[in-house]
């Protein structure tokens, strides 16, 4: 058993690349992620749900996180264990849950609880997933993780898809669907392991002599002023990302895109107005090679605000299929700067706290989640379309807190 693990790992080194490997597993483990969001319309007639009450099974995933996230932070087990140990444990918890909420939840109420213990598990899949990164491939932290983010996205899409190609099928199936797909990223994750770098040595920790400093906390991290912009602009970047992927399918079928515009339906131009922000990840990661991740994450998180203000200004006039363009425009850059955010904190913290900071980071990103999803939902019930306004102030905070980092690495590039 042992051998053939050794092969196997082998074979995902040589032939497909560790970080691919880390991609493809977090392709499928967020899969989980908006499972329930693909079965919208099937839940809103089957629990008499409203768009508020799908915000809500969103927002209880993000609130799971949260949770999550700053519990392998705050105590350190995101540093303290192997990522790879926690990876494939709360891969396969979370495709165990949301196989759960499928065929045994009932109401919104027993839905969100199924839906936050998802999130929990995400938590040790996502950021997990980044330290991963970061231990296969230090060198070259912004393009890895882009590529990462990019299968994020894939995985958010996922579902939409599965959607399409199952649409005779039990919303149930579709769900299932998503828990396969995790169990697999678990086992790749498995026989892959912890790359040589970033290495965990619990032991050797307890053996420090009792006169020996104290170990920094994760909230250090937030004194270094590399970090902490980073980090301001990934929260204002937040603000926007998953309110902005929980309307989508509603600003679809709000706007009639799927009578003019042949591709699936609500769940395939949902898919297609999320999905295009692989490619665009994959492009950010390219390009930060050349300008920096600095400049890539600035000017996506711009990209993303003027979309914004486009389709807030222009959604009663433009007719559909230019609607269509800015939406995907949109879905392009909305999410084209999280991974050079991600790469710059990364960068800027101590190297003993690279996989707390990332979840703290998350954690209070997510937390801003929560109450822009719930927001942007209620507010959508009220005014229909007029709620894009709402994600607006995001890139523009965002912008704000960056630009101390934006301004020292264009001096550091002269």
């Amino acid at each position: 058993m042992a051998r053939s693990v050794t092969q196997a790992r082998a074979l995902l080194v040589e032939r497909i690349g560790p970080v691919a490997t880390i991609s493809l597993a977090q392709l499928f483990g967020t899969s989980l992620w908006f499972s329930a969001n693909s079965a919208a319309n099937d839940l809103m007639r089957a629990w008499h749900a409203s768009p508020a009450d799908i915000g809500w099974l969103t927002s209880a995933v993000q609130a799971g996180f949260i949770i999550g996230a700053l519990g392998i932070s705050i105590s350190g087990l995101a540093d303290r264990f192997r990522a790879s140990s926690i990876f494939v444990c709360c891969a396969i918890a979370g495709a165990l849950f949301n196989a759960c909420f499928a065929w045994f939840a009932d109401d919104v109420a027993s839905g969100m609880a199924f839906r936050f213990l998802v999130g929990v598990c995400l938590a040790g899949v996502y950021p997990v997933g980044m330290k991963l990164i970061v231990g296969w491939a230090p060198e070259r932290t912004g393009p890895a993780l882009a590529q990462l983010v990019a299968m994020l996205t894939l995985g958010t899409a996922l579902p939409h898809a599965l959607k399409v190609a199952g649409a005779d099928l039990p919303w149930q199936w579709v769900i299932d669907a998503s828990s396969v797909l995790a169990l697999v990223g678990a086992l790749m994750i498995y026989v892959l392991r912890d790359g040589p770098h970033l290495p965990v040595e619990p032991r050797a920790a307890r053996r420090l002599p009792a006169s020996t400093a104290k170990p920094p906390h994760v909230l250090d991290a937030f004194r270094h002023r590399g970090f902490r912009g980073a980090a301001l602009g990934y929260f204002g970047h937040m603000w926007e990302l998953y309110a902005f992927w929980t309307i989508v399918p509603l600003f679809v079928s709000r706007a009639s895109l799927a009578t003019s515009i042949h591709a699936g339906g609500v769940p395939g131009l949902s898919f297609c107005i999320i999905a295009i922000g692989a490619p665009a990840c994959w492009f950010g990661g390219a390009l930060s090679r050349r300008i920096g991740s600095a400049k890539v994450a600035a000017g996506a998180l711009a990209m993303s605000g003027a979309c914004c203000l486009i389709f807030a200004l222009g959604w009663r006039n433009l007719p559909p299929v230019a609607l269509f363009v800015v939406l995907i425009v949109w879905g392009a850059s909305v999410i084209a700067d999280s991974p050079q955010f991600s790469a710059l904190s990364a960068q800027a913290c101590p190297r003993e706290l690279v996989g707390s900071a990332l979840a703290i980071q998350n954690s209070i990103g997510f937390a801003v989640t929560v109450v822009s999803i719930s927001a942007m939902t209620h507010l959508f019930e009220l005014i229909g379309l007029d709620a894009a306004w709402l994600l607006l102030p995001g890139p523009m905070l965002g912008l704000i807190g960056f630009a101390p980092v934006l301004r020292r690495s264009d001096v550091a590039r002269r």
